[in-house]
C-alpha cells in the first residue's frame, strides 16, 4: 500500500517516511499542498498523512479537494489542537486527527486502524433504517439518506455502523472503538464525540436534529429511529 505524506518539515517527513517503510508501505513525499495535489492525482495513494500549515495551499483546502473526487483515508499530522481546530479538520473531511509532537508508533497504529483490511468491511452487513430513509452501503463504503450519499468519512461510516448494527442496542465509547477500529486504535474514547458530533450534523433535519443518534448519558450512544 502507498502513502502520501505532505509535510514540509524535512525531519518529521523523514520520520514517519521510515517508521512507514519499516512497517512495509511504500511512501511519495509531497512539500507543500500544490505538490500534494500532484502527487494524489498521479498516484494510486492509500493514505495521506497531512499537515495542515503548509506552503502554497493549506492542508485544509488540500483535504477539501481530495474529499470532492476520494474517499481515500486522510490523517491529519498537525500543531494545530485546539478542540475548534480538530472539529474543523474533521469537518473538512479528514479521518483522523494526529497532534505534534507526536509519537511515531501512535501515529503507524493510527495508519494500521485506517487501512483495515477488506474483510473487516465485508463484516458490515448491508441495510435500511428509519422507515427506509437511511442506507448502509457497505461494498461503497457510504451512507444514503433518501438516496442521496452523505459525506462521510470512513471512520464515520465505520461508527455509524457499528451503531446499527443488530440487535440494536446502546454502546458505550469503548465498544465503539474496538468494533469500528479494531485493538490497534489508540485514541482516546472522547474522540468518539466528535466523531458523532460530526455524524449527527450530516443526518440532521428537522425532527431529527441529532442525526438518529441518542445520547445516553453516563454510557454511550444509541441509534434511535423512533421505534
Amino acid at each position: 500500500m502507498k502513502i502520501l505524506i505532505v509535510e514540509d518539515e524535512v525531519s518529521i517527513s523523514e520520520v514517519v517516511g521510515a517508521y512507514a517503510k519499516r512497517d512495509g508501505y511504500d511512501v511519495i513525499f509531497a512539500n507543500d499542498g500544490e505538490e500534494a495535489l500532484e502527487k494524489f492525482a498521479n498516484n494510486d495513494v492509500h493514505l495521506i498523512i497531512l499537515d495542515l500549515m503548509l506552503p502554497k495551499i493549506s492542508g485544509e483546502e488540500v483535504c477539501r479537494r481530495i474529499r470532492e473526487t476520494s474517499n481515500v483515508p486522510i490523517i491529519m499530522l498537525t500543531a494545530k489542537t485546539s478542540e475548534s481546530d480538530v472539529v474543523y479538520g474533521l469537518d473538512t473531511g479528514a479521518n483522523d486527527y494526529v497532534a505534534k509532537p507526536f509519537s511515531p508508533r501512535v501515529l503507524m497504529a493510527r495508519i494500521r486502524a485506517q487501512l483495515r483490511p477488506k474483510e473487516f468491511r465485508d463484516n458490515i452487513a448491508s441495510g435500511i433504517f428509519a422507515d427506509g430513509r437511511i442506507e448502509i452501503d457497505p461494498e461503497r463504503v457510504e451512507i444514503r439518506k433518501d438516496g442521496v450519499a452523505l459525506p462521510v468519512t470512513k471512520n464515520e461510516f465505520f461508527i455509524f455502523s457499528t451503531l446499527v448494527s443488530k440487535p440494536i442496542r446502546t454502546w458505550s465509547r469503548e465498544e465503539i472503538i474496538r468494533t469500528a477500529f479494531g485493538d490497534d486504535y489508540d485514541g482516546f474514547d472522547r474522540t468518539i464525540d466528535t466523531y458523532i458530533k460530526t455524524l449527527r450534523k450530516k443526518l440532521s433535519e428537522p425532527g431529527h436534529e441529532n442525526g438518529w443518534i441518542k445520547t445516553v448519558h453516563g454510557f454511550g450512544y444509541r441509534f434511535d429511529d423512533g421505534k
